[in-house]
């Protein structure tokens, strides 16, 4: 049969017979979320009896005339609480530097992952911009969800990195797996403790209850001790305030309080702050745990006073997410939905070869 190579008739001819949006039929042709598998195999078989292969040559003449490739970005801001952030920004830069020559604009925005309003603020300005396709790192759940909403009516292709929102239509996650990352911290703690000393589960950031990856990863810390522990082993310490003075208070008067503290389990990069109170308290037998390959965390994992630090490739996050982006758009390649980032094991024996 004589292949179909106008694309948009194409499309057009796949969702009358389907009875379906042009939405839907790019959707699955693209491999994205949103479609039940009933209809996705009723497009796809629709597709077959046509013979359809998308006509990437007439995309990209499309996409010629239509001027430059927008995408936009959507990161936490740099600064020197969140200094995590530089590696997927530089990421993103990368990615920019090789795709650049065909006509691609990034448009940066960031907000500060202290303050929800921020995020929801910058998103706004997202959607009035209308880009061809969005990077987001989804600190905030419902206000991520709006956006992921707006994504899914345009049939805007969004990828998220970080952290994950199940549940929704988004190209693709890219990122860890965070429950498995909290599993894997715990598992780390049980190696290294001793029968019946406590664990503190630390949570240090202005916004706790709205963070979505702080949570997953807490999670997963708590079912590894449920299955293998007990969870009354497990303390919580949530602090709100991220100054170092009152970290270090809440911690000392919890210390007082627990004589067979055995580690502390610190969920994002702020490990440094439990780690400078370790030195300042002259406590090198509580083993710690946290998150992130920042200078100053690297400065207490030389010293001993971090014993592991949870690396999840920020920088190729950042970077394979503007590729993903760029490839389904210009070339309508089919993206991972889920690529997940490898959970790396970070000690004083092995920091020296780590790469973000």
């Amino acid at each position: 049969m004589k292949k179909n190579t106008d694309s948009n008739a194409g499309v057009k001819e796949i969702a009358r017979r389907a009875k379906v949006s042009t939405a839907t039929v790019d959707r699955v042709i693209h491999n994205r979320t949103g479609v039940s598998e009933k209809t996705k195999d009723r497009i796809n078989k629709i597709i077959q009896e046509l013979n359809y292969q998308p006509n990437v040559l007439a995309q990209r003449l499309a996409l010629a005339s239509r001027g430059t490739l927008r995408l936009a970005v959507l990161l936490p801001a740099i600064s020197e609480e969140t200094e995590y952030w530089k590696a997927p920004l530089e990421g993103v830069n990368k990615a920019e530097s090789e795709i650049k020559q065909y006509r691609v604009q990034i448009e940066r925005y960031f907000f500060d992952q202290n303050i929800k309003a921020s995020f929801e603020e910058q998103a706004q300005r997202i959607m009035k911009a209308e880009p061809d396709g969005i990077l987001v790192s989804p600190t905030f759940e419902e206000e991520s969800k709006v956006l992921l909403a707006y994504c899914s009516e345009r049939n805007i292709p969004c990828v998220l990195i970080n952290s994950d929102i199940s549940g929704y239509d988004r190209l693709s996650y890219i990122g860890p797996e965070l429950f498995h990352s909290g599993y894997l911290s715990a598992q780390l703690v049980h190696y290294c403790v001793t029968k019946g000393q406590k664990v503190i589960i630390a949570n240090i950031a202005r916004e706790i209850d709205n963070n979505f990856a702080i949570l997953r990863k807490e999670e997963g810390f708590r079912a590894y001790f449920k299955e293998n522990l007990s969870e009354k082993l497990v303390l919580p310490f949530n602090s709100t305030d991220t100054d170092y003075k009152t970290v270090a208070a809440k911690l000392s008067k919890l210390l007082k309080t627990e004589e067979k503290l055995g580690a502390i389990y610190v969920t994002n990069s702020r490990v440094s702050l439990v780690a400078k109170w370790l030195e300042a308290v002259d406590r090198k037998d509580v083993l710690l745990i946290g998150y992130d390959f920042l200078d100053e965390n690297v400065n207490y994992l030389e010293k001993g006073f971090i014993d592991f630090l949870i690396c999840e490739k920020p920088q190729e996050q950042g970077y394979r997410g503007i590729m993903t982006l760029f490839q389904t758009l210009v070339y309508s390649a089919p993206a991972e939905e889920n690529y997940l980032m490898p959970i790396d094991i970070i000690t004083r024996a092995n920091y020296k070869f780590y790469r973000n």
